[in-house]
């Protein structure tokens, strides 16, 4: 009779456990079952909001990540988590979230419905936003469309601003490895780790890992190419606009800076050197504070030479030849910021831009004029345009390509997005292709961008990138049969450079005098 009792139950415990296993929205992972969602078509598993390392609050305030606790049960992973306190959200940046917390530290992830155990090819996207502001929550970065083309893709949240990049003596002298400051950098490598331990069991192949980025999460695939904390887990990187490489001044300080920085600003915005006190204080606190009009100005708070994450400067590790030896695909758009040429509040004219190359450049004016021409007040206009994007983003980018050329003993192909925008909500008819219109074309998202008209030529573009930049997470190679041959860049194929555009082809760059003169005068040390 007991035994009667009992099997029933058993058979049911049985019965329960086959069901879960063969639920594709039910996933074991190292801490716990989540359950994720169908996209609309069905062709998509959606996991959202999974927390991969755990809340970096009270004491865990500017900590390196610690490990998330275990849960039982099974986690609604239905919805995005809390975007990360941050400290300037741009105005194109529309979150779909519950809002802004301390406790931020999920990822997300998208998988194809049919996909097997470690079988597909893995992209983890890293969102820009200059350190300061950003969120995984955005449409344009959904990966839901991306994921169609059999590549399971996967975002993650990371600490911010003042949350993410403070440093201080005293938060050197706690830390066992004598580093601060660069808690946002390493949130990313605790998500790098998390993908590399469960990504298989959501179809994932944790052997191939691209990692891509754009702005700040091209700076930052740059630097965790760098890194001895993750650099053996990236199989490929890609970077869209920008590098953790010296452009008049945008190089990573060093830790003495930026302890130095960090502590003058507690202590001029709170009174105190004690850690215990600023772990105290609200995150609202902090973050007005951080963006408060003083004098001096609060310091910009971002990665810095910390001696742990990166035990060198970033030019120096590849100079060494200490980063991942991967193939690398980056580039950027060919009108990044132009804009603030076109809409600054002063016209430029010949004599303007002359009278400031001689102030920037001095004894090295001439040269820069023959590069950055200004006999008329339309080629300075150009000519203006041109150098700001190159200070701002393309001489960075170019840099990190030229020393993966010469140290990275892989495969490295360079871009320049072309293609004109259509006018948007925050863009004019003047804007170009300018910083971050590429992400709604690498992600297939182009719906998503509010008011703009988009032309077949933009869904063509689009659809290409997706083929160009998935074919180049499977196998390190952008080309297949089906699309315009991308060389690799290097001088044995004069430096060939692919302009995606309504008819994208390959070039030999006709700008690499200008990006030499550049670096003979900002590749400094640090």
């Amino acid at each position: 009779m007991h035994l009667r009792c009992l099997l029933p139950t058993f058979a049911l415990t049985l019965i329960a456990t086959a069901a879960f296993a063969s639920n594709p929205l039910k996933i074991k992972t190292d801490k716990g079952k989540v359950q994720g969602a169908y996209t609309t078509d069905r062709a998509v598993r959606a996991f959202k909001g999974i927390p991969y390392a755990a809340p970096p609050v009270g004491n865990l305030r500017w900590q390196p990540p610690q490990p998330a606790a275990k849960w039982f049960g099974t986690l609604n992973a239905k919805d995005f988590g809390h975007h990360c306190i941050q400290t300037n959200s741009f105005p194109d940046m529309v979150f779909h979230d519950p809002g802004p917390s301390e406790d931020c530290l999920t990822l997300n992830i998208w998988t194809p419905s049919h996909a097997h155990r470690g079988s597909l090819p893995v992209m983890v996207w890293i969102y820009g936003g200059g350190f300061v502001g950003g969120s995984t929550s955005e449409a344009r970065q959904d990966g839901q469309f991306l994921a169609h083309r059999n590549v399971v893709i996967v975002s993650m949240n990371y600490r911010l601003g003042i949350i993410g990049f403070f440093a201080h003596p005293a938060l050197t002298a706690e830390s066992p490895h004598h580093a601060s400051g660069n808690y946002g950098l390493l949130d990313q490598a605790a998500a790098l780790q998390w993908v590399r331990r469960n990504i298989a069991a959501f179809g994932g192949d944790p052997n191939n890992i691209t990692l891509f980025g754009e702005s700040a999460g091209s700076f930052s695939v740059s630097s965790q190419m760098a890194s001895p904390l993750s650099r053996n887990l990236i199989a490929q990187a890609i970077g869209e606009s920008g590098a953790a490489f010296h452009s008049s001044g945008l190089g990573y300080p060093t830790l003495a800076k930026a302890e130095q920085d960090g502590a003058a600003f507690a202590l001029a915005a709170f009174h105190t050197s004690s850690l215990a006190d600023l772990r105290k204080l609200s995150p609202d606190d902090l973050v007005h504070a951080a963006t408060a009009r003083t004098t001096p100005p609060p310091p910009r708070f971002g990665p810095d030479v910390d001696g742990y994450f990166l035990p060198q400067s970033v030019p120096d590790i590849y100079a060494a030849g200490q980063q991942a030896h991967i193939p690398l695909l980056a580039g950027w758009n060919a009108d990044e910021v132009r804009s603030a040429i076109l809409d600054g509040p002063t016209p430029t004219t010949a004599a303007s831009f002359t009278a400031t190359a001689q102030k920037d450049f001095g004894a090295n004016s001439d040269k820069f004029l023959s590069l950055y021409p200004a006999n008329s007040d339309a080629e300075a206009i150009q000519s203006a345009g041109d150098f700001v994007s190159d200070r701002f983003i393309a001489y960075s980018t170019w840099a990190w390509l030229e020393a993966q050329v010469k140290t990275g003993a892989a495969p490295v192909y360079r871009y320049r997005f072309d293609l004109p925008s259509p006018a948007d909500k925050f863009h004019h008819a003047n804007s170009g292709a300018f910083h971050s219109d590429d992400i709604e074309y690498v992600f297939g998202t182009l719906d998503s961008r509010q008011e703009a008209h988009w032309t077949p030529a933009d869904r063509a573009l689009s659809d290409q990138i997706q083929q160009y930049w998935t074919n180049f997470a499977r196998n390190g190679n952008p080309n297949d049969p089906n699309l315009p041959t991308w060389p690799t860049y290097g001088p044995k194929n004069n430096w060939q450079v692919m302009h995606l555009n309504i008819r994208s082809e390959a070039q030999p760059d006709t700008q690499r005098p200008r990006y030499q003169f550049l670096d003979s005068v900002w590749s400094k040390p640090e």
